[in-house]
């Protein structure tokens, strides 16, 4: 349980379900404030009682694709509700899975929008409150899909290795602020993840029946609920991970600004790491000798 001294205001997206509740109630549970933000909070109202039953926890409605200014006013009124936003969770997103070819390209456009534009928008409407406070940290809700690519995932993925690159550049950028950013990075969680709303899969064209990505798509379809990962022990994780990196320790260093969560995440990692390895190495000879001949 935190102190007066120490507790931290949590501003997350996407609190209507997943991650972002039940990261919302590890929060709480840490004695910690949250403010809870989904897109239209009357569709959960039990859930928005649950978090405001505390006076340690508001909800407020904050839709990511909203345009810049929106999402600037909402923003100032999270920062009046406790005075301070210490962490910003991005953990707003959905899937679209299908073939590369399949998917059309308003659902394509729609998956940055909300993906990777919704986190940008939120993350530069919060980092001047935490330039001015001089302290903060950005959690970006990834995904291994956004390091390692699997059939079906090439627009999800996609969305997700943007930010990834995006989070990595700005790190650099504002870590003199005395602000950190940390990727998370999940593997398989037994959310709403995979079912409900979150997962729209593109129906697959005649070429491509039969073929490897449609058997991952059929695998995808079938794994809701029966994830392995255990996602109140995630965001344990995630929690611990930001209270030791705002303290500044071995975890709030620079070379380690993502977080696995997961075997499989951990597994299809080493795999990625291994795959590139193989790839620089075979292609040493046809990289090097290219320098303008003085």
């Amino acid at each position: 349980m935190s102190t007066s001294s120490n507790i931290k205001t949590w501003l997350i997206t996407g609190s209507s379900s997943g991650f972002g509740l039940i990261l919302a109630r590890t929060i709480l549970a840490r004695g910690h404030n949250v403010i809870a933000t989904s897109r239209n909070p009357s569709r959960t109202p039990e859930y928005v009682k649950e978090i405001e039953s505390t006076s340690r926890g508001k909800w407020l409605t904050l839709d990511v694709s909203a345009d810049a200014p929106t999402i600037q006013a909402t923003v100032h009124e999270a920062h009046k509700l406790f005075g301070k936003i210490d962490v910003l969770v991005n953990n707003a997103g959905y899937s679209v899975l299908g073939m590369a070819e399949d998917i059309p390209e308003d659902q394509a456009k729609a998956q940055f929008e909300v993906n990777l534009w919704g986190a940008i928008r939120v993350t530069k409407a919060v980092l001047p409150i935490m330039r001015k406070q001089g302290s903060g940290t950005i959690a970006m809700f990834s995904s291994i899909a956004g390091m390692q690519v699997n059939p079906t995932n090439a627009i999800y993925s996609a969305s997700k290795a943007g930010l990834e690159a995006w989070s990595d550049g700005m790190a650099q950028e504002i870590a003199s602020f005395g602000i950190r950013v940390l990727v998370i990075e999940p593997g398989a969680f037994r959310t709403n993840f995979l079912g409900g709303n979150a997962l729209r899969a593109v129906p697959t064209s005649e070429p491509y029946k039969g073929t490897v990505g449609d058997a991952t798509l059929q695998r995808y379809q079938s794994m809701g609920g029966k994830q392995a990962g255990d996602p109140a022990k995630a965001c344990e994780r995630i929690v611990n991970n930001v209270e030791r990196g705002l303290g500044k320790d071995q975890l709030g260093k620079a070379e380690n600004l993502r977080l696995p969560l997961g075997q499989d995440c951990y597994d299809r990692l080493l795999a990625k790491t291994e795959a590139l390895s193989k790839n620089w190495a075979n292609t040493k000879e046809e990289a090097l000798g290219l320098q303008v001949d003085e």
